[in-house]
């Protein structure tokens, strides 16, 4: 009797063990999700000349590595900063239309947001005109900043200033240049043809500079103040 007993006992201690039970396995956690491809603009093209109005816009498509739906967020400015003019349309198809003034310089940008909200980088900011009647000569685009770039700090006692600029007409261009430790800078130079400058610089001084870009028409675009900070 007493055998029957201790094998009885025996056996409930093992069945009741269940170290190896599926339901200690721990769950692993999730995945984190990560926002889209930035979208690569097809048209407009930067620095074209654009006759149609309303104007479509097209993109490539995103990816998304968690396959989530994908939204686009297309802005419009007229300057490259997107603070003037702005529009802002949305879109889950690669393709837009705006409807635009005509005879004025805009900029576009385009990024994509997944469903669970993240939002890629902005693309490259790209540049266009938008045909005028009877215009004949169209404005340069404003001047794009190379270098020192905006804020940041320099250690050496001169620097280039560098800068882009285009017109859709490719009429040549000439560049009047501001600069100074005050805000807004003054005229130091006038009608230059490179798109470089050598200034010599004080030590613990904020410098602020732009260009104003003219063709050879009359036509004019004044850059925004840029500044950088002289160590």
């Amino acid at each position: 009797m007493k055998k029957f007993i201790l094998i009885i006992i025996s056996v409930v201690l093992f069945s009741c063990g269940g170290s190896g039970s599926d339901n200690d396995t721990p769950t692993p956690p999730p995945t984190a999700n990560t926002a889209p491809t930035v979208p690569f603009q097809v048209y407009p093209t930067n620095n074209l000349l654009c006759t149609d109005n309303p104007l479509g816009f097209t993109w490539n498509s995103s990816i998304d590595s968690e396959n989530d739906s994908i939204t686009y967020e297309i802005q419009v400015a007229t300057n490259e900063t997107f603070t003037n003019g702005v529009q802002t349309k949305t879109s889950s198809q690669t393709n837009v239309t705006f409807t635009l003034e005509q005879g004025v310089a805009y900029y576009w940008r385009i990024r994509s947001k997944d469903s669970k909200g993240k939002y890629s980088n902005y693309s490259p900011i790209s540049k266009f005109y938008t045909e005028g009647e009877g215009i004949t000569n169209h404005l340069p685009f404003t001047p794009t900043l190379v270098s020192p770039a905006l804020n940041s700090t320099i250690v050496e006692v001169s620097t280039t200033l560098e800068w882009t600029a285009s017109d859709v007409d490719n009429d040549p261009l000439v560049y009047d240049i501001y600069f100074g430790d005050i805000n807004p800078p003054a005229l130091i130079d006038s009608d230059i043809s490179e798109n470089t400058y050598n200034v010599n610089l004080n030590t613990a001084t904020t410098y602020y500079w732009k260009i104003v870009v003219k063709d050879n028409n009359g036509g004019q675009a004044i850059g925004q103040v840029w500044s950088f900070y002289s160590n």
